[in-house]
């Protein structure tokens, strides 16, 4: 289902994908000059037509858009030639990213764009492939044996596409009992774990330090918004909003509560903490405020079309001061969303936008994340993205950043051709 929003409630709109197969004369001929920008990324003849052949097996009407299927319906295909070359064979990553986020600049580059952290799963059998664990799976919706990918999305008012990518490595894989599956994986020695927002900390750094994309806004969903290590360095980029899911649970107070210091001896010396002021001034859930704020501060807003007829939500907003260990911390804008039925849900997000920031914007902001499940979407059904067999560390990197680049292209055909569609825009899950 694809949502539709009326111009005045959105910053910009997010247009839909829609090119058709009969929209492109000469596909073949247009992959190839897309692959001539990253010919000096790779030091033989042999790779770069491996690199060419893997992507172009990604659009074929293969049922199953792995390794050997791909190489099995090349003349003169080699299934072992390909496998080393996604596998194990020398890419030069750092500059096919960069070049690549430079072709995303020049065609969805804005100063009002959004960078968008979120993650997914791969079902997997076995227990050799890189990463692969019981772990919560959202494909599947459950905890299953599976891989799952940190991923970075680009959005703008002129498309979508995934910019970065990070493999989550459990942490069981670091212990002694899990060396020869990482020897065997060749996970790079220097390794060590990451927790997914950590993972998601890294690539916005990385994002803002190259200074390729530009962007606005940051998006995620509560694992990130749970995570002090994400939400301070967002808050250390100058000029950056992020819009963040919360969950249910998180503490808040309306009015900043009075703290005070207080003297105390441990271990016979003398130390201090900081205390509330007032011990009756307890936090309260943010679930328990949505459901004492009056029918008259919720605004209804339609945030899609369906199938059975328009989705409306209605959502209101207060300025809140965050607990931290029980104490007063930050001020943030806190969103919240809620159902139309008498067993109404609520969402939450939280925003470190200006004060001056208007509802509207936070409504907008809280669908954006749309983009990044278009791309998951988009990139599974179309181009194969969880069909990959690979089971090292290189080959996981190699055939997502493929999948990238090979999901871009449609767009840039789309733009390059200046073919107009209908503009869509959700409101998170």
């Amino acid at each position: 289902m694809l949502p539709v929003t009326r111009s005045n409630e959105h910053l910009y709109a997010v247009p839909k994908f829609d090119l058709g197969k009969g929209d492109v004369k000469d596909f073949m001929n247009e992959l190839k000059g897309f692959h001539e920008q990253f010919a000096d990324c790779f030091h033989r003849s042999e790779s770069r037509e491996h690199f060419f052949n893997y992507m172009a097996g990604q659009f074929s009407e293969l049922e199953r858009k792995s390794i050997e299927p791909i190489a099995l319906a090349i003349k003169d295909g080699n299934v072992r030639a390909m496998q080393r070359f996604v596998s194990t064979a020398q890419w030069d990553d750092d500059n096919i990213i960069a070049k690549y986020r430079n072709c995303v600049n020049d065609d969805l580059g804005s100063p009002d764009g959004a960078l968008i952290f979120d993650e997914s799963g791969f079902l997997k059998k076995g227990q050799d492939s890189i990463g692969v664990g019981r772990q919560y799976c959202g494909t599947a919706g459950k905890v299953d044996n599976c891989q799952v990918g940190v991923f970075a999305a680009y959005v703008s008012d002129s498309g979508y596409a995934l910019v970065d990518k990070r493999l989550f490595i459990p942490e069981q894989w670091f212990t002694d009992e899990y060396r020869t599956r990482r020897e065997k994986c060749n996970l790079p020695e220097d390794t060590v774990f990451r927790t997914k927002p950590q993972l998601a900390a890294e690539m916005l750094q990385t994002i803002h330090e190259e200074k390729t994309l530009p962007f606005k806004y940051v998006l995620g969903d509560s694992i990130y918004g749970i995570s002090p290590e994400f939400i301070e360095t967002v808050d250390s980029l100058p000029g950056i909003t992020y819009l963040v899911s919360v969950p249910k649970s998180t503490l808040c107070w309306l009015k900043r509560p009075m703290t005070i210091t207080k003297k105390y001896r441990w271990g016979g010396k003398s130390r201090t903490k900081t205390v509330l002021a007032d011990t009756d001034s307890k936090p309260m859930a943010v679930i328990n405020l949505a459901r004492n704020i009056n029918d008259y501060f919720w605004y209804r807003r339609q945030v899609s079309e369906g199938t059975k007829g328009p989705i409306v939500y209605e959502f209101t907003r207060r300025q809140v001061i965050l607990s931290a260990s029980g104490l007063p911390e930050k001020t943030v804008w806190l969103l919240i969303r809620r159902t139309l039925r008498d067993d109404c849900q609520y969402s939450f997000f939280i925003s470190n936008a200006p004060c001056s920031t208007r509802l509207k914007t936070l409504v907008w902001l809280s669908g954006l994340r749309w983009a990044i499940e278009q791309c998951f979407e988009e990139t599974k059904s179309e181009l194969g993205m969880d069909h990959y067999e690979v089971r090292k560390f290189m080959g996981w990197h190699h055939h997502i950043q493929t999948c990238m680049l090979a999901h871009f292209f449609l767009w840039h055909l789309k733009i390059r051709m200046g073919k107009k569609s209908t503009v869509h825009y959700a409101v998170a899950a």
